[in-house]
């Protein structure tokens, strides 16, 4: 039997699911850090994956609820791209990852697993960073919990 420690899952696993929108409604509850908001802008903002393909994986929300970017004005598309040159550098100056992936999962199709929301992932890589965990069976290595990593992130995006 294969254990794997991952002690920010149970929140998730115990807590009440609803059928709103998270990325709607994190930003309304005003509790940045529980809801792994680093940054606000004007028509987007930052925040942490509470479950991470790697250590350090952001997404730019806007806050327009949106499924694709047909269905956001250009100065959204501008700051969500801003933000996203934004998280790799603030990644960059904390991490210094080797490398990144980044992209718009839109449509189940396409892997996204909040389709009805649009959001830009940004992870940061590291070579061998996965080994050989991810190809054998599909495991992803996270090294720092997702607060620790919180703490050093959003003072660099809030200088």
């Amino acid at each position: 039997m294969k254990q794997l420690w991952a002690p920010w899952r149970i929140e998730y696993i115990l807590s009440k699911k609803t059928d709103e929108c998270i990325f709607c409604e994190y930003p309304k509850k005003n509790e940045d850090r529980q809801s792994l908001i680093l940054y606000r802008g004007r028509l987007c903002y930052v925040m942490m994956n509470k479950y991470p393909y790697n250590g350090g994986h952001l997404m730019v929300v806007p806050f327009r609820h949106a499924w694709d970017l047909e269905g956001l004005e250009e100065d959204v598309i501008c700051e969500l791209m801003t933000l996203t040159k934004r998280s790799m550098a603030s990644l960059s100056k904390v991490m210094r990852p080797e490398g990144f992936n980044t992209g718009l999962n839109i449509g189940r199709a396409a892997g996204a697993g909040i389709e009805e929301h649009l959001h830009m992932h940004i992870v940061p890589r590291w070579t061998g960073d996965n080994s050989f965990m991810a190809v054998l069976d599909e495991v992803h290595v996270i090294p720092e919990h997702l607060l620790a990593t919180y703490d050093k992130l959003h003072p660099v995006f809030n200088e």
